[in-house]
Order: structure tokens, then sequence, then C-alpha cells
């Protein structure tokens, strides 16, 4: 029994890097794929069919089962859609990968109006979109009497979870999705759904040229988004037994990440601060609590 014979499941942004890597693991893994991808540049231009054909192609070529989906992840009536298409071509959801994106950097005190809606709606709309469409089917399996097994992997970034020089609106919106995997696992477990993500360091054409060289090393390639792959298999399989975490994924390695926690307190008892106190309240708290990561580009 491969890890995911039988399953069906639909991957955001799977024409090119991660996305590609994750369609191509599942269906090796036995999964039927919907491969979801607009085809545009990286920074969210051009619009083609080509690229989620393509990795069909590869997939039936290797014997499994897949077909092509173009819709705008963040278009409400289109990620409906969507979920409506794999059902109608598979007769079953078991797993929604939400991974489609794209970049429009700048630092946040030139950033235009458009480049923080833009960014913001692809990633954070475009993974409640899809997710909400799945779970609305999965609910209605759940309240007939029909057991439900489903998974939903989100992919925030580094960036979400420490921030990231020149990426405030990409950073804010893969923080929001971090949460989100939180309040949807926390929400859709009743209904036999579990929620987790992954923030995954690989080069992709987000990537390159900003983080990596676009040059592929010979021998062991650590950063080839393919590595990613065996964890949102595992996390979309029906082995996966957690809900409402982010994993952190490079190489051979792996981790969870914590998210906000509580600090210690710094407390005057039963009656208010005075302002004159809360300085030292605040750096009491501060003194107690672990020290947060770096932001990505302030290091030296």
């Amino acid at each position: 029994m491969r890890n995911c014979d039988g399953r069906v499941a639909i991957v955001t942004g799977a024409g090119r890097g991660l996305g590609r890597a994750h369609a191509l693991s599942l269906a090796a893994e036995g999964a039927a794929v919907v491969v979801n991808d607009l085809g545009v540049s990286r920074d969210g231009e051009g619009p083609a069919s080509g690229p989620a054909h393509a990795v069909v192609a590869e997939i039936e070529a290797s014997g499994g089962q897949a077909v092509a989906n173009g819709a705008d992840v963040a278009n409400w009536d289109q990620a409906a859609e969507m979920v409506a298409q794999a059902i109608t071509s598979f007769g079953r959801l078991d797993a929604l990968v939400c991974n489609a994106g794209f970049l429009r950097d700048r630092m946040l005190a030139n950033m235009s109006e458009e480049e923080w809606d833009s960014v913001t709606r692809v990633h954070l709309k475009g993974h409640f979109a899809p997710a909400r469409h799945a779970i609305a089917h999965w609910r209605e399996c759940s309240k007939a009497g029909e057991p439900v097994d489903g998974r939903v992997v989100m992919t925030t970034s580094g960036a979400g979870l420490m921030g990231s020089i020149g990426q405030g609106n990409y950073a804010a919106a893969k923080a929001g999705i971090a949460l989100l995997v939180v309040q949807a696992a926390a929400e859709w477990g009743r209904y036999g759904v579990l929620v987790n993500g992954v923030a995954p360091d690989a080069r992709t054409r987000m990537t390159e040229g900003i983080f990596y060289d676009t040059e592929v090393p010979d021998g062991w390639d650590e950063k080839d988004p393919a590595n990613v792959s065996p964890l949102v298999v595992w996390l979309a399989s029906d082995a996966c037994d957690v809900t409402g975490r982010v994993f952190e994924a490079s190489g051979g390695s792996l981790n969870v990440c914590d998210g906000w926690q509580h600090g210690p307190p710094s407390s005057v008892g039963e009656r208010r601060f005075a302002v004159s106190e809360v300085a030292d309240a605040v750096h009491a708290s501060i003194a107690g609590a672990p020290q947060p990561a770096p932001v990505f580009g302030t290091q030296g």
C-alpha cells in the first residue's frame, strides 16, 4: 500500500516549484490529483494554462491520475468550482494542499496599495477560499453520517514566522496563514478534518536570485523543492495524526514551530498600572521570555 492510495487531493499553484513537486509526490503515492495553476509569472502577471497541463502529463505518463485546473484561488466562485471539479472527476475529496502565490517585493515605506492588496489576496484569501469550500463539502458529508478523513495543508513561510525585510506584504499574509492553520484546526476537527502548515525552505521562482543562486549544485541538492514533499504527503495522508501545527522543512530536516505564547506576567495586583510603572513591568516581562528570532535580512 502506498501512503495515499485511493485518496483525492487538490494542489494549488502546482504548475512549478513546490506545488509541482507536491503534486508529483502525491500521485506517486497513489493519490488522484487536481493540478491547479493559473500559470502566472513570479509577480502574478500573464496567466497561462501550460504549466498545469504539463504536470498532468507527467503524472499520467507515470501511470497516475490527474486533471488540470486553472482557477484563480482567491476568486470565491472559481475556488468553489475547483473543489467541485475534484469531486466530479474522482468522486471524492480527501486533501487540499494550498500553495499558490506570487511576490511583489518592496520596502513598506514605498509599497503601493496594489502591491499590498494583490499579494495578501493571493496568499491569504487564496488559502481561505479553497479551504472554506472544501470544509463545506466535508461538513455536509459528516452531517450525512459519511466517514470523513480530510486533510488541509497550508503553506506559510519563514518570512511569515520571523519577518523578512522588503517583503512586508508577503510576510503579513504568511503570518496570517500560520494563524489560519491554528484557527481552522480548532474549528474543523469535529468534522474529521486535520489542518497543518508547512514553512518550506527551497529553491523556487520565488527564492531564486533573492535567497539562493539559480545554479543547481552537483550531488545532494539541499534546496530541491521535492525535499519538502514527503512531509506534505504525510500531512495529506490518513496516517497523519496531528493538527494545528506548523512545520519548517528544508533538505533532510524538519521541525515544528511554536507560535505566540503568553510571556511571564508583571503585575501590580488589584489596581491599575501607573504610567510610571509600565516601563519596568514591560522590561521585566521581556527579560523572562525567550528572545524572538531575528527578522530575515537584519542579521549582521
